[in-house]
């Protein structure tokens, strides 16, 4: 029997489409494509979302790395919280849980103060009994150690715990530690997976 429901953030509750918002934000191709590159697929982002590294940190690493584009990435990180949209289909998928008695919780890979803001912002992280965010616990998905965090942390079995995620590996990663899981791509496509199990 299915008692919790685990979700990930971005991409399934909050839309992360980075490429879109530089597209907004300089509308250069080449330009949005070597910012894509040099910020949002560098170590460091890795790093801010390990909580090993602050955003004032990146910006002065990633600035004085790539000089001829350290204007953009500091423009880059200028508002780029702003990306993270509500998904409002999936949020109604999270309430309609929510009223039928499942334990809800959040598992995902975030920056500090990226983390802080969309909290403040979005009423339905209150819907959560809790969760484990990646920064605070130094561990990033898919390793193996944060999900075995989320069961300890909230005494719950994985056989009765269901993990959504947009990405594979960390679906993957989530089953090799006992987890249910659903490999999340539109929320049409969550809801009949959930009333198979869950509804």
């Amino acid at each position: 029997m299915i008692k919790n429901v685990v979700f990930d953030i971005g991409n399934v509750l909050l839309r992360f489409d980075p490429k879109n918002y530089l597209t907004k934000k300089f509308n250069d191709k080449d330009r949005v494509e070597k910012i894509l590159e040099l910020v949002f697929r560098s170590d460091e982002w890795l790093m801010l979302d390990r909580g090993t590294i602050t955003e004032t940190e990146a910006i002065k690493v990633l600035s004085e790395r790539n000089t001829f584009y350290s204007e953009s990435i500091k423009d880059t990180f200028n508002g780029w919280y702003d990306l993270l949209t509500p998904m409002e289909d999936t949020i109604e998928i999270l309430k309609q849980l929510k009223e039928k008695g499942i334990n809800t919780y959040y598992l995902s890979n975030f920056h500090h103060l990226a983390f802080e803001h969309v909290i403040e912002k979005n009423e339905f992280f209150k819907l959560f009994q809790g969760g484990i965010v990646s920064y605070k616990e130094k561990l990033l998905k898919p390793e193996k150690e944060i999900y075995m965090r989320l069961l300890e942390k909230y005494n719950i079995k994985p056989e009765e715990t269901i993990f959504i995620d947009d990405t594979l590996d960390n679906i993957q990663a989530a089953a090799s530690v006992g987890i249910n899981t659903i490999h999340f791509k539109n929320s049409q496509d969550l809801i009949a997976k959930l009333n198979e199990v869950v509804y």
